[in-house]
């Protein structure tokens, strides 16, 4: 027999405020430790691409996982894979910058920059911006490796096996810049303190997942209106960004442009490559209908934001305002009539 806290957690009609309360405090909890990690010396760009994505794309990571347990269907690893990185390459980065803007590259003198104009090179000096670059490049060289492999229609255990590599790789190249920094810092970044914060961001990331999990099923016991089961593909979508949209515009309105790109863009990563490797070593996953041009779209999505850190270093708010309507438009598209 279920106890009154239980009946009242998951059945009364405060049920849901409870599960947003506690997705609030995981999620403050999440940026209490990360502020932390931060005044300690990590850098920004360090927490966005190897620690953040661990913290946000929990969820996705279950959700593969139940997958592969259940033998469940393939396609819903690119779908969802597709759906998370899009929502991150548009309305994850495009509201930020609609705001606040988003200038990643520093501003120098006009005089300064003058004599050096005809030969200046193309890849920056500043490492926040460079950080940037090489996050974007990887995930469209991670998508463009996805696309060719399943050209076929299968992606298969060999190929599976090589998107995981590519991931280790890029995030033991990140641990090797954690490790240079704490050589450089004579080993005041990494120690005991670290691993509190890294329980209490583990904590801060299962309190959201759980809070997530526990709406999809309250909405899952819902027949009609919006918040119903008939939406749940799209609502739990919305639901597992939420964790990315708190980091994207808390660090955008603390002025912290190269942590928000990072972020939205290595929580890419943990779909394209890490779960779709992560399936098809267990099981061949067949692509969808949809897959070419689904591939395409995140390959043009990260296009755009190369060439805009390329030429200007900066995401500009009329871009912003572009790639919201994008997604809103992409959104309108795939709702079920």
């Amino acid at each position: 027999m279920d106890n009154p806290l239980t009946t009242w957690l998951h059945g009364g009609p405060t049920a849901p405020w409870v599960y947003l309360l506690l997705f609030v405090l995981g999620s403050l909890l999440l940026v209490w430790r990360l502020e932390s990690l931060s005044a300690r010396g990590f850098e920004g760009t360090v927490l966005g691409a190897l620690v953040m994505p661990y913290c946000s794309g929990l969820g996705n990571l279950v959700f593969v996982y139940v997958l592969i347990r259940e033998g469940g269907p393939g396609g819903e690893v690119l779908t969802n894979a597709f759906v998370n990185n899009m929502t991150n390459l548009t309305l994850l980065l495009g509201l930020p910058a609609l705001f606040w803007g988003l200038p990643v590259a520093r501003r120098r003198s006009r005089a300064r920059d003058l004599p050096r104009a005809s030969c200046r090179s193309l890849w920056p000096a500043d490492r926040h911006h460079q950080a940037v670059l090489t996050t974007l490049l990887a995930v469209l060289g991670f998508t463009l490796a996805v696309w060719v492999q399943g050209r076929d229609g299968w992606i298969g255990r060999a190929e599976g096996l090589l998107l995981i590599g590519l991931f280790l790789a890029w995030q033991a190249w990140h641990v090797r810049e954690v490790l240079l920094e704490n050589e450089r810092r004579e080993g005041r970044l990494l120690g005991w303190p670290l691993v509190w914060d890294i329980v209490l961001l583990a904590l801060g990331a299962w309190l959201t997942y759980i809070s997530i999990q526990w709406l999809v099923d309250w909405v899952l016991g819902r027949a009609q209106g919006l918040f119903s089961a008939r939406y749940l593909g799209w609502l739990s979508g919305w639901l597992l960004v939420l964790p990315n949209a708190v980091l994207a515009l808390y660090y955008a309105w603390r002025r912290r442009p190269e942590v928000v790109y990072t972020s939205q863009v290595g929580d890419g990563h943990i779909c394209i490559p890490l779960c779709v490797g992560l399936y098809a070593l267990f099981h061949p996953l067949p692509v969808p209908a949809f897959f070419q041009p689904a591939m395409a779209g995140l390959c043009l999505a990260a296009l755009v934001h190369l060439l805009f850190m390329i030429f200007s270093g900066r995401l500009p708010r009329w871009m912003g305002a572009g790639l919201v309507a994008a997604y809103l438009a992409f959104v309108q598209q795939g709702l079920p009539r």
